[in-house]
């Protein structure tokens, strides 16, 4: 059964209640058993670090990855999800608390040994084709941490540092008297300087400087020098100069301390010169590595150890840290006259991630994966995959790609996965193994474990007679791991061989923008090398998430909220979808901001959740009231012919059509936008403009539409909505499933809405005329709303007048269909369409933003605002729709110019109307003031404030309760206005309202007191029907005629006695017909006015006319205080006699037949005059003196009681 839905509600607690019910229900456990036969969709989960809490980034991607994978079972498929767990890298956690459904049981750890043999098997593959190689590599290098770290680990933290900047000179040895100078920020490089680089391009010239000293330099860097020679860079080529230090001298005599050609020199920075440290540099490598000044295969000359600190090459600077030594050579620059200029600069410097001290790049002894030989198929297979949004794959993606390099896949650290290589202690003998039984097998030692640890002292015999072979001590890059996983994870080729290349490539992936050079890289490179094939299909790439003020977000700063603490207090559906529906979706930076989280609540949640409440409502109104069941089967449905009905289940259809179109093209960031809009769409038009329907106050038939519609409506929106919101729309699903026809489901477990497919699109039900005329009347409302904004009109308050002026004449014929919805939300009471807006005097004018254009104009600014304000109106039309006009030479634009539409003063309206237009529709408001209309919207106040009071009581519209009001001064003008309009209010409020006091024995409900229109007002609320005379019987009644025996006799059948309370159906109806005809089980047959025989209820009821006058004598019956008893606010109806002429009730049988009606019939009662029970009805008193009034219960207390 359908449960009530509360008025308030805690999200996050909600979410921890179907946490619970997904974890005891084993839902996700049960979505792949019941999708385990579909087609395979394939995702690649990559592996995030182990420990530590999750930040806003890895949220985000989690979320993405559960959206499209959530999805992707909606749409038909099976789709594993194994969570991924990088236990060599800096760890980071995922949480279940945010929603995603991921299997941790059937995960893979790249601590896995059988993770790890795979990782063996890929490195073996490229062992086998030539693509491994050992080196010296320039890389970033962290000193507090003693390893290299990849390029991809250097650009995470980055920081703003002040450093030296010194400029250098380097005399030439064919005349010492002219020299070039060169700008370094790392002197500490400059004792191991071999060689200087300029551009071959670039003009370069010798100056006077310093007293005579001729220094050559970029021209480009001059402005105050005296020249003495222009010439280009290539010029300088070969040309030989002093070496600063002494300490590698020797190197002359391989071509060291020369002036070097690249076009990697740029003039931006610097003086044109670089120095050249090979070894410390990867551009200064390169270059020295192509003019033979060092060689590949050399011993590196890197007097600096992995500390960081000089080598005892470096004589005078021995045992210091290189940060440190940069003051003291400095010094000794200065003191060997080399030095030209010191000081220091501000400037963007690589720190370590880890340990967040100055990374140094640095040439270390590393083993290599060969990638530059295969840029061109890297960049064909990256053409074959679909990137959103796509500029990643061309841009930043595919310039990282045609700038590969090769790549350093070793690291020097204990914990990883071991390279597999052998080695004889000269190195000349090399031996890759490729698995766990390869090792068993050329060792002959038993293996199951791959760590260090166990495979270290594991030797393999020499075949070239050197002995035994031993294990390199380093260990693969965790990104070489990583970009393995799509093999390793299913221990690929040594188990699931069928089952990978059956789902390889990947059909989707997802991670961050900062990949490109990290997973997204290295997976390419890998599949690429192994399959000559790309990895995945389909990859979306997200932005960054900083903090609020634009910074990197920092743990140390504390510049952003603690996730956990924003998922307790708004929950996690609301993080989710902030983050999803962000720039960070179209792989743009999001500044982080906890009020944006804190908004979806209040805009989008909560207006759902209160339109979901409402539905619920009056589906139980229905079934209380009406005795009505609903039950939804969209198959069976009969299409309302509401225009509302048929707009919103267009709108619906269109929104699905759209939904999987772009979902299936992965745009997230187009998707999201439109759900929200929907929801918009649904509560504040939808919902908002059809209340009365919804309630039932247009028949019970019209009701059942509105409400099949509303269902049908929010039921979709919860599917739609359940991949990026699965904890609300679960918690709606798990209530709103009762009111579904379960043979209308096509899957046989409808347990939980994550269980359910996406509905179909219902393309009969798509009317883009429809949704055209809504749009339409939507635009003329939300314009009338600004006018009445402008002119401080609340909406209580009705006006005479809208005027829309339109000159299309479908567009015209759309609002007049749509005009009783117009008339309601902007509280007018006539609706005029022209399409011309001459009739009215209306101007157009315009007035330059003076902010905009006086900073682009400047000094013409004075002279364009004059020809401004002298535009005609027709003028401003075609600029109205154009969005663009020269004016005196300059071009002017939508934004710089404000559009306002005036009144011709002879004309007549300009005080009558007020004006309002888009760039379609233009419209005007009547706003000329008339007392009925004030009248009515004072009497509006009052009806506002009745309900605030009901809403803050808590009170459900099936809740019946009496208003009563007291006004002082009685007579004024406001007691005046709430008498004139008393059955106004009444239909309104659907509550009697009646004048102060109210009775003694009413339990006091809820009650205010305001100012309003001069007079003090105090409203009170006694929940429970008005003991105000009533003309007839208070319960639901049909008069019968019945022919028995060629005889008439009339009788009466009581539907319901309580109000609300033990209804009859078809059968119990029947029985209560014989009964009180005494036809002894006699067949009855059922007929109303002609309309034939009636066989069933629902045709019977269609013909009851309750407001008929009861053929016979009632009184109407009523208990008061009668809380304890449960009895509270019930009245029931007796009949004096039934059939005409017998069973006539009498004294003895009243308080009998009272006790029958509520229950009470262990109880001791008196019956009462009065509701304040201080008239006693006499025990002698005529039974027909009852007819037509109400008589008051009382409930005597038991012994126990008093």
């Amino acid at each position: 059964m359908v449960e009530p839905v509360p008025e308030s509600i805690n999200f996050p607690s909600q979410e921890e209640i179907i946490l619970r019910f997904w974890e005891e229900n084993n839902c996700f456990e049960e979505c792949l058993k019941q999708s385990k036969n579909k087609p395979r969709y394939t995702f690649y989960d990559g592996p995030p670090f182990a420990t530590g809490l999750p930040h806003y980034g890895h949220i985000l991607a989690g979320t993405i990855k559960d959206i499209v994978t959530r999805f992707a079972h909606q749409s038909g498929f099976h789709v594993d999800r194994r969570f991924g767990w990088d236990c060599h890298g800096l760890p980071v956690t995922s949480v279940k608390r945010l929603g995603r459904w991921i299997d941790f049981k059937n995960d893979y750890k790249t601590l896995y040994p059988w993770f790890m043999e795979t990782v063996w098997w890929v490195f073996k593959q490229l062992y086998d084709k030539g693509f491994v190689y050992q080196g010296v590599k320039v890389m970033p290098f962290s000193t507090a941490c003693n390893t290299p770290l990849s390029n991809f680990e250097a650009n995470q933290n980055y920081k703003d540092v002040q450093d030296p900047s010194v400029i250098v000179n380097f005399p030439l040895l064919e005349d010492e008297e002219v020299a070039l100078i060169a700008w370094t920020t790392t002197p500490w490089t400059l004792p191991s300087n071999l060689a200087l680089c300029v551009n071959p391009e670039f003009l370069y010239a010798k100056v006077k400087v310093n007293g005579g000293i001729t220094a050559t330099v970029s021209i480009a860097l001059i402005i105050f020098c005296l020249f003495v020679f222009r010439f280009p860079g290539k010029m300088l080529k070969g040309k030989k100069y002093k070496p600063l230090f002494q300490y590698f001298a020797k190197c002359v005599e391989k071509g060291a301390f020369q002036i070097l050609l690249d076009n990697y020199v740029k003039e931006e920075d610097g003086t044109g010169v670089v120095h050249q440290a090979p070894y410390f540099g990867a551009d200064d490598y390169r270059v020295c590595t192509e003019y033979n000044i060092i060689q590949r295969d050399q011993a590196p000359i890197c007097p600096v150890d992995a500390s960081g600190c000089f080598t005892s090459e470096v004589t005078d600077f021995a045992g210091q840290y290189v940060k440190d030594a940069d003051k003291n050579i400095i010094k000794w620059l200065k003191e060997n006259g080399r030095l030209v200029i010191s000081s220091t600069c501000k400037h963007n410097y690589p720190f370590c991630w880890r340990s967040d001290t100055p990374l140094i790049y640095k040439a270390v002894p590393s083993w290599f994966v060969r990638v530059e030989h295969m840029v061109e198929k890297l960049l064909d297979n990256n053409g074959k995959c679909y990137w959103v949004p796509e500029f990643v794959r061309e841009k930043r993606f595919g310039n990282w790609l045609r700038d590969a390099r090769d790549w350093a896949i070793s690291r020097n650290r204990y914990w990883g996965t071991p390279l597999p290589l052998w080695v004889s202690d000269d190195y000349e003998e090399v031996v890759c193994v490729g698995s766990m039984a390869e090792l068993e097998e050329l060792s002959g030692v038993k293996v199951t474990d791959l760590h260090r640890e166990s495979i270290d002292h594991v030797t393999i015999p020499s075949r070239c007679g050197k002995g035994v072979l031993r294990r390199v001590t380093e260990v693969f890059d965790c990104w070489f791991e990583s970009g393995s996983m799509p093999y390793a994870q299913v221990h690929y080729p040594f188990e699931n061989r069928k089952e990978f290349e059956d789902s390889f490539p990947a059909d989707f992936i997802a991670e961050g923008i900062d990949q490109t050079r990290g997973w997204f890289y290295t997976l390419l490179v890998l599949s690429t090398a192994l399959f000559g094939k790309p990895p995945f299909k389909n990859v979306i790439v997200n932005g960054l998430v900083l903090a609020s003020d634009g910074q990197k977000m920092s743990k140390r700063k504390k510049n952003y909220p603690d996730p956990s603490l924003i998922v307790q207090q708004y929950g996690a559906d609301a993080l989710r979808l902030y983050l999803i529906n962000s720039p960070v979706v179209r792989a743009e930076n999001l500044r982080f901001k906890e009020e944006g989280v804190r908004d979806m609540l209040k805009d989008v949640f909560l207006p759902w959740y209160n339109a979901y409440r409402f539905l619920i409502q009056n589906v139980q109104r229905l079934q209380k009231e009406e005795n009505t069941q609903f039950l939804y089967n969209e198959s069976t449905a009969k299409q309302s012919d509401n225009i509302m009905d048929k707009w919103i289940q267009s709108f619906t259809q269109s929104l699905i059509q759209f939904f999987k179109a772009e979902m299936d093209a992965y745009r997230l960031y187009t998707v999201v936008p439109r759900l929200l809009k929907f929801v918009d769409m649904l509560t504040n038009w939808y919902v908002r403009t059809n209340r009365r329907r919804l309630k039932g106050e247009n028949g019970t038939e019209d009701c059942l539409w509105a409400l099949e519609s509303l269902f049908s409506v929010l039921f979709s929106m919860c599917r739609l909505m359940a991949p990026f919101t699965p904890f609300i729309t679960e918690m709606m699903y798990k209530n709103l499933r009762h009111l579904i026809d379960p043979i209308s489901l096509e899957e046989k477990d409808i347990g939980s809405i994550h269980y359910l497919m996406l509905p179909q699109v219902r393309e009969s039900l798509i009317d883009k005329r429809i949704e055209s005329a809504v749009s339409q009347m939507q635009s003329v409302i939300e314009l009338g709303r600004v006018i009445r904004d402008r002119k401080t009109l609340p909406v209580k308050y009705p006006l005479k007048e809208v005027v829309v002026i339109h000159q299309d004449p479908e567009a015209l014929k759309d609002i007049q269909s749509l005009q009783k919805y117009i008339l309601e939300e902007l509280n007018v009471r006539q609706l005029t369409l022209s399409a011309d807006k001459d009739k009215y005097g209306i101007r157009l004018r315009a007035e330059p933003d003076h902010m905009v254009l006086g900073k682009r104009l400047k000094g013409a600014f004075k002279a364009v605002t004059a020809s401004i304000k002298e535009l005609s109106s027709e003028q401003l039309e075609i600029f109205q729709k154009t969005g663009s006009m020269v004016l005196d030479g300059h071009e002017l634009h939508e934004e710089d110019l404000r559009l306002m539409y005036t009144f011709d003063q002879s004309s007549g309206s300009a005080a009558q109307y007020e004006a309002h237009s888009d760039a379609q529709v233009l419209v005007l408001l009547d706003i000329s003031p008339d007392q009925s209309m004030v009248d009515e919207g004072v009497a509006r106040e009052v009806i506002n404030r009745i309900q605030k009071l009901r809403k803050k009581a808590h009170l459900v519209p099936s809740d019946e309760i009496t208003v009563y009001y007291n006004c002082q001064p009685q007579g004024e003008y406001l007691d005046s206005v709430i008498q004139a309009h008393k059955d106004f209010i009444l239909a309104t409020t659907k509550a009697p309202l009646l004048p102060f006091p109210f009775p003694k024995t009413a339990i006091l409900g809820w009650f205010f007191m305001l100012q309003l229109k001069s007079s003090d007002l105090q409203i009170t609320i006694v929940k429970g029907t008005s003991p105000a005379p009533v003309n007839g019987p208070a319960c639901a009644y049909v008069n019968l005629r019945v022919n028995i025996n060629n005889r008439q006799q009339e009788g009466v059948v009581l539907l319901e006695n309580p109000k609300g309370n033990d209804r009859l159906d078809f059968d119990k109806f029947k029985k209560v017909c014989s009964s009180i005809f005494e036809t002894n089980n006699t067949p009855l047959r059922f007929f109303s006015g002609g309309t034939g025989e009636k066989s069933n209820w629902s045709s019977l009821q269609s013909t009851f006319l309750f407001p008929r006058m009861l053929l016979f004598p009632f009184f109407n019956i009523r208990p008061e205080q009668l809380l304890t008893y449960k009895v509270q606010c019930l009245v029931g109806t007796l009949l004096l006699v039934n059939p005409v002429g017998k069973n006539g009730l009498d004294n003895s049988g009243l308080l009998l037949e009272t006790a029958k009606i509520f229950g009470l019939r262990s109880r001791r009662l008196k019956l009462y005059l009065d509701q304040d029970l201080s008239q006693e009805l006499p025990t002698n008193s005529p039974i027909k003196s009852l007819d037509t009034k109400t008589l008051f219960v009382r409930v005597l207390p038991t012994t126990a009681e008093s």
